[in-house]
């Protein structure tokens, strides 16, 4: 049986050794998440950052993905030869727990188990037959700097402007950018402004995600990680091209990376909820193909 989580932490630690983090989104042009071709549901967590390294990595011209199932359901075929890439469903399960007399009352203090399915699934571009209403990807009219706008307004959060730094204060929950004169086009602003509203997530009336470490990274290092992606997740809803913020972390991530195979689904889940949030979602614990 294949370990689902060591190949998708190796796939990530090659992108990471590229330069090439699978969290920018490859389409510099127009950001999108990569989508399910038959039910248009986007993908989510750590299925993100495995299809858009696939993208990368295969130079794919399409971001939507589907089953062979489903490619045979709506009469297209999967080209002899190609390969599909492993994704994953997760869910927590509650334990079932009798009492002593057998009967199936409910328990106290059931355990939460983690549920982890593979699924396969196959890039649009390694089809052929494909029936014409699936063919023409749909036109996203996106207004970036508008989108963006509205997503930190809404969030509520207290942002101020003045100096040369951006950082999240969790002491007073505050957020400092520099003006937006002061970044080379308006995107830049907001993408910055984006990732410090993923570190505004943690704060114990949000979140309340503890400023700790895993075993194999320090907390600074964690937190950058979680805020990378989830700021990724965040421009990829409001159109904007993400960028990589803090390179100077990438050879501790591939360090942790290299000796959790973990981390990076935990990271993901995180920076999933933390775009959650800040988009209003309500939390799910399902990632579905």
């Amino acid at each position: 049986m294949k370990d689902i989580y060591a190949e998708v932490t190796n796939s990530i630690i090659a992108a990471l050794e590229q330069g090439t983090p699978p969290w920018v989104c490859p389409w510099q042009e127009r950001a999108e998440m990569p989508r399910n071709l038959v039910s248009g549901k986007p993908y989510r967590g750590i299925n993100v950052l495995v299809l858009y390294g696939e993208v990368m990595q295969h130079h794919y011209e399409d971001n939507r993905w589907l089953t062979f199932k489903q490619a045979s359901d709506i009469g297209a075929r999967v080209r002899k030869g190609e390969r599909g890439t492993s994704i994953v469903f997760y869910r927590i399960r509650e334990a079932d727990k009798t009492r002593a007399d057998g009967s199936d009352s409910e328990v106290e203090g059931a355990r939460r188990i983690p549920l982890l399915k593979t699924f396969t699934v196959f890039n649009v571009s390694q089809l052929e037959s494909v029936p014409e209403r699936y063919v023409e990807r749909p036109i996203v009219e996106w207004q970036p700097v508008e989108a963006a706008e509205r997503v930190i307004a809404q969030s509520g959060a207290t942002i101020q402007h003045g100096g040369n730094r951006a950082f999240y204060r969790p002491s007073d929950d505050l957020i400092q950018l520099p003006p937006l004169t002061s970044f080379a086009k308006p995107e830049d602003y907001y993408a910055t402004a984006l990732h410090e509203l993923c570190h505004w997530t943690a704060h114990p009336r949000r979140l309340n995600r503890p400023l700790t470490g895993r075993q194999q990274i320090e907390a600074y290092a964690y937190e950058e990680l979680i805020a990378e992606i989830g700021a990724a997740f965040l421009c990829a809803h409001t159109g904007l091209s993400a960028r990589l913020e803090h390179a100077s972390y990438i050879s501790s991530w591939l360090d942790a990376l290299r000796r959790d195979k973990r981390l990076i689904f935990v990271a993901a889940g995180a920076a999933q909820k933390a775009t959650d949030f800040v988009l209003g979602f309500a939390a799910v614990d399902v990632e579905a193909a």
